[in-house]
């Protein structure tokens, strides 16, 4: 099939080929195909939901014209760390428009073990309400191992982890793209390498890959690396590493380990990739960065009786000050959404401890007693970040979800994520090429996941495309000011389909579930 297509492509592009009959040609415009070639001048046309030709061709009948002159045109970005799994289903938020109008078509859901157990039963609901971009899911570990054994503290027993198997084989079976884990989250940081492996083992058999949040990013994070490998090898089956990065200032530096680490097992044969946001902040729920797991297990009720406890409450106490000791957390972490104390969101825990006259300790107990929160970790250094993002099998992935403008204040990733990459850091910095930037937020996700007939513009591929103007494509969403939407996309195309013109949402939802088909 896919040398079917590069004749087709070769042939439709060819000087003096056959007149093409298209619906919309984008003329005179800067061609990035994904791949790591230089920018190519050309033109590109689409008909009905596929690329016809790209390059240089004669134009059959008259079909609309988009002038490209001084714009980019590259194949839809595609997102493979979203948390869009609920958005998604929401009237306000399934158009996912703070994504399109930063050119991505394509966005997975399923990541850091969290998300729908049931794939079947997302997957028709995703198609009932409709959704602005393509949809892909994987197996969510954390939420299986929740249904079959609680948020229990312990390894699974022989029939237990059967029925973890079975699960992720429906899922596997019903379009899922692979497992996922979030092991820095409960109860998936209760499960020990053996469960992972024969989990990932079970989405392997339907031509899956294991994707994971790794166990620790910070002291522990080439451990945590060398899991991900050994899960990959015993399994047999591509690995990805979610959101590198060095966490915690006691680890900055480790970036070039971590690199090395990947790097050697990909010359030994291992598939194995990562992704990155860049950004020097992170977010996640204040517990998961300051309370141990351990305090963690059971039910809510059951973690607030352990911090009300006579003999557990100092040992919480204790764990908690040790934590925010180690990651400077009083000045580092911001709390983004906390819905008890809204004027609290957008400042730092130093900060809110200062106001209320008590220490930040008490700070954090009083957030977790009623009901947590959303917070912003400053937890990364600007060289670490810088470095990974240079890595040819580092894809650009936002760790966000769609979002529109509120009173919280959370990380700017999903407003500005591909535009900051792309318009920073290649545009304006030149810190990466401009090429290298679009293939790490298109062909280099779709490699990945083995996703065909996307990423990439190739007559006969769906026309996922985006049109931008360089010179104002930026991210403006910042950690003051995060609701800000990235200017300079001028067209969004999903599936042949208009969804930006002009840059302003066409109005339409234009995205499609993608099921993963066995091999």
């Amino acid at each position: 099939m896919l040398v079917l297509l590069a004749l087709a492509q070769a042939l439709l592009a060819a000087p003096g080929a056959s007149e093409i009959r298209a619906d919309v040609v984008i003329r005179g415009a800067t061609l990035y195909d994904g791949s790591d070639r230089p920018g190519q001048q050309g033109d590109l046309a689409i008909r009905g939901e596929r690329i016809v030709a790209v390059g240089n061709f004669a134009i059959a009948g008259h079909p609309r014209i988009i002038a490209g002159e001084g714009l980019i045109v590259a194949p839809g970005f595609i997102d493979l760390h979203t948390h869009n799994d609920i958005p998604l289903t929401q009237s306000a938020t399934k158009a996912n428009l703070c994504y399109l109008l930063q050119g991505v078509t394509t966005v997975v859901t399923g990541n850091c073990g969290t998300g729908p157990a049931d794939v079947a039963g997302y997957f028709r609901k995703l198609r009932a309400g409709g959704v602005g971009s393509n949809v892909i899911h994987q197996v969510p570990h954390n939420d299986v191992r929740r249904q079959v054994m609680g948020n229990a503290n312990r390894s699974p027993t022989a029939a237990e982890l059967q029925k973890m198997e079975a699960l992720v084989e429906q899922g596997m079976k019903d379009g899922a793209w692979g497992l996922s884990t979030g092991l820095y989250y409960n109860p998936g940081s209760y499960a020990n390498t053996e469960e992972l492996i024969a989990l990932a083992k079970a989405a392997a058999r339907h031509g899956g890959f294991y994707a994971s949040h790794m166990r620790d990013e910070g002291a522990g994070v080439l451990s945590s690396i060398q899991e991900v490998l050994t899960i990959g090898r015993a399994a047999k089956l591509p690995v990805h590493i979610s959101h590198l990065k060095a966490f915690g200032p006691k680890t900055w530096g480790k970036a070039a380990d971590e690199i090395a680490m990947i790097q050697k097992a990909r010359a030994e044969g291992l598939e194995v990739s990562a992704d990155q946001y860049p950004y020097t902040a992170s977010s996640t729920k204040l517990a998961a960065e300051l309370v141990p797991p351990r305090f963690r297990e059971g039910t809510p009720n059951d973690y607030l009786a352990r911090l009300a406890d006579r003999e557990q409450a100092p040992l919480v106490r204790q764990a908690v000050a040790s934590q925010i000791v180690n990651l400077q957390a009083g000045k580092n972490i911001r709390i983004a959404r906390y819905a008890p104390k809204p004027a609290w969101q957008g400042k730092d825990l130093q900060t809110i401890a200062a106001s209320e006259k008590k220490d930040v300790v008490e700070i954090v107990l009083e957030i977790e007693r009623h009901g947590g929160a959303q917070i912003v970790n400053f937890s990364m250094s600007e060289e670490d970040v810088r470095l990974i993002m240079q890595q040819p099998f580092v894809a650009t992935a936002s760790d966000g979800a769609s979002l529109v403008p509120d009173q919280t204040m959370p990380h700017p990733r999903s407003y500005g994520c591909f535009a900051r990459k792309i318009g920073r850091f290649a545009i304006e910095d030149r810190l990466i090429s401009l090429e290298r930037a679009i293939r790490s937020a298109s062909g280099l996700p779709a490699d990945i996941l083995h996703l065909p007939e996307r990423g990439y513009l190739k007559a006969g591929y769906y026309a996922d495309v985006v049109v931008f103007d360089p010179q104002t494509y930026r991210d403006h969403a910042t950690f003051d000011k995060p609701h800000r939407y990235a200017t300079g996309v001028r067209y969004v195309f999903v599936n042949g389909k208009l969804a930006i013109t002009e840059g302003k949402f066409a109005g339409i939802l234009a995205g499609k579930v993608l099921k993963h088909r066995d091999p």
